[in-house]
């Protein structure tokens, strides 16, 4: 049995833990509300501009001359694996991981074993846990959540852009954590490059109506392709950052139930043993007496 000493300093230690686990939740919580208000506000509008490009593009064969939509023999793949930079956040970082790898293995496992498979890791996290399994690891863009903004994801989306322009990959995946409330997350993995086509709804009759386009239907498509991609990265990294803190609020607050537990039983422990110890003593007492009485 442990001493009252030691069972003292682990009810310390669990109780300074227990503080730092509910400033977590705090913090997590006060976080979430932003981000989630910022995806919130993003779905919508980037949804509205996917059904613009497709809408535009109905009908014509002007989207097909895009660079960005360019269908390859698929020899060099890039995934884009959004993860966080901190841990303490529950199962979040290793569900992205393990959906990417699996990606990997049921779609891409040939190229993998080729090297051809190259890693954009947004978020510390990933960056390390494919470093780990010997990929090559772009880490160029690793640390965007510190200061997370649209310029930012743009620059990344660009880099990707122009490489898969250049014939460097043949077909870029996001994999990312899908917000959907403080306790669930979904794994999503979503082609980004080349463009995939809406599918066509033949029940859906086509409409007759003549546009007039200003300034013209090529540069009306040419600057809505490589927007809609900026924003379908961005709202994915947008995702995966509420998704984060609602994982990391649910993971706090339930550490900080398992510290409370933990303090319960430790307290019991403690005094039990308090008990002993004071029995303990008695039974010397009463012994020593008896001893000197006889």
């Amino acid at each position: 049995m442990a001493s009252l000493k030691e069972v003292r300093n682990r009810i310390t230690s669990v109780n300074s833990t227990q503080q730092i686990t509910k400033a977590m939740k705090m913090v997590a919580a006060a976080k979430l509300r932003r981000a989630q208000d910022n995806i919130i506000q993003m779905r919508p509008y980037a949804r509205k501009l996917s059904e613009m490009l497709s809408t535009v593009a109905a009908g014509a064969e002007l989207a097909g001359d895009s660079p960005y939509n360019q269908v390859r023999s698929v020899e060099r793949v890039l995934l884009i694996v959004v993860t966080s930079d901190r841990g303490l956040c529950g199962a979040f970082n290793t569900n992205v991981v393990k959906a990417a790898m699996t990606r990997i293995n049921e779609a891409y496992s040939d190229q993998a074993r080729r090297g051809q498979v190259e890693i954009l890791a947004i978020g510390k996290k990933g960056a390390e846990a494919f470093a780990r399994r010997g990929f090559k690891v772009n880490t160029t863009f690793v640390e965007t959540f510190t200061k997370l903004s649209f310029n930012t994801v743009r620059a990344a989306a660009e880099e990707v852009m122009t490489a898969f322009a250049k014939g460097q990959f043949d077909v870029v995946e996001i994999v990312y954590n899908e917000f959907k409330n403080v306790a669930t997350q979904i794994i999503r993995a979503e082609q980004m490059l080349p463009i995939v086509s809406a599918p066509v709804d033949p029940t859906v009759k086509a409409s007759n109506v003549n546009y007039i386009f200003e300034p013209s239907e090529e540069e009306i498509i040419a600057e809505l392709i490589p927007k809609t991609l900026k924003i379908q990265l961005y709202k994915a990294v947008l995702e995966s950052n509420a998704s984060e803190h609602g994982a990391r609020m649910t993971a706090m607050d339930k550490a900080t139930e398992n510290a409370g537990d933990l303090l319960r039983e430790l307290k019991l422990v403690y005094n039990r043993t308090r008990q002993a110890a004071i029995t303990k003593e008695i039974l010397e007492i009463v012994g020593g007496a008896e001893a000197l009485a006889n």
